[in-house]
């Protein structure tokens, strides 16, 4: 029992790493996750998503506080980190169904390219993350392990929402926001 015990918990602790890139997006290896994170958090890969419904109305999630990255901030629709050989949009749909139990989504990558390095509380994210863009009119299922709440938001509402209170959202959301826009994604 003791092995079958070992093989479980690696197998799970496996699900939950990063993959490790140069500044070229090339694989290095992995890491555990919560390792991984530090203030001194190694380049990795990571996905970023906007999900939209029919009304055009953004979803954004608060995240849950006890993450260790960014608790209780909202932020975009889902953030996650991918397998070692998974796309950016099959890690999309899996997070979008684990975090939020939506599983149908048209979802594509609008900025493949994105890079950012920010740090709160001693805790940088450094990620080479494509940001992609999805549409549902599914209703969310909140995971309360990984999501506090959720709101939907007009698109318009939300880049006014950002003017005036950009400490209360993450900083990769914003940044984010501005990209969609400067490249004319949105």
């Amino acid at each position: 029992m003791l092995v079958l015990d070992l093989v479980i918990n690696i197998y799970f602790d496996m699900k939950d790493y990063v993959v490790l890139v140069n500044e070229k997006n090339e694989v290095l290896g992995t890491m555990p996750k919560l390792s991984a994170h530090s203030k001194n958090t190694p380049l990795h890969r990571g996905i970023s998503l906007f999900l939209f419904n029919s009304k055009g109305e953004l979803l954004l999630q608060q995240r849950n506080k006890k993450k260790k990255t960014w608790g209780g901030v909202w932020s975009n629709s889902v953030c996650g980190h991918p397998l070692l050989d998974e796309a950016p949009i099959e890690t999309a749909k899996r997070r979008l169904d684990f975090e939020l139990g939506i599983k149908n989504a048209e979802i594509s990558v609008a900025l493949p390219d994105y890079r950012y390095k920010v740090e709160k509380d001693g805790i940088v994210e450094n990620e080479i993350c494509p940001v992609m863009i999805g549409y549902t009119d599914e209703l969310p299922r909140l995971n309360p392990k990984e999501v506090n709440a959720i709101k939907w938001i007009p698109w318009k509402k939300w880049l006014l929402e950002i003017e005036k209170n950009p400490d209360k959202y993450s900083p990769w959301c914003i940044e984010e926001t501005e990209l969609l826009i400067k490249n004319k994604k949105i």
